[in-house]
């Protein structure tokens, strides 16, 4: 009988090896030829840190090579769209070698943890990083309540 376990534990634990190295396999296709992340996080564009000041939420977006007018940004309540495009660089008339910074498309949208006042809402595109200011609307805003 305990043979008979062993051998279910030896069988388990090469299938948990073969698992592993599964696996390891995919992580290793999936990497590009730079350090970092690969393919993985291609959905997450553009990476984006929120922040609460207090008053505010403050959305700092990295879009590198992309010029305002190519940015829409879209707030209702508390829902926030950004989308965009990056147009090609390539000047008319040159040969291609390497093309890693094509043109794309890209929409992200988030939910955020609380109602905004859309009416004040400021955007600033500075070296690539787009700033939203996002006032939080007044129900949003705690209130001391005082007792009677």
């Amino acid at each position: 009988m305990i043979a008979r376990w062993h051998d279910l534990n030896q069988m388990l634990g090469a299938m948990d090896l073969f698992r592993n190295q599964m696996n390891s396999v995919f992580n290793d296709f999936d990497r590009t030829y730079t350090t970092g992340p690969g393919w993985s996080d291609a959905g997450t564009y553009p990476r984006t840190n929120l922040s609460d000041t207090g008053d505010n939420l403050e959305m700092l977006a990295e879009l590198p090579g992309i010029a305002k007018e190519d940015l829409n940004v879209k707030i209702q309540g508390n829902y926030l769209e950004i989308s965009g495009t990056r147009k090609s660089d390539l000047p008319e008339g040159y040969q291609v070698h390497r093309t890693e910074r094509g043109a794309a498309s890209f929409s992200r949208s988030f939910t955020l943890p609380c109602d905004v006042n859309a009416a004040q809402v400021t955007a600033t595109l500075k070296d690539g990083i787009l700033k939203l200011t996002l006032p939080k609307a007044e129900t949003a805003k705690p209130r001391q309540i005082s007792i009677n």
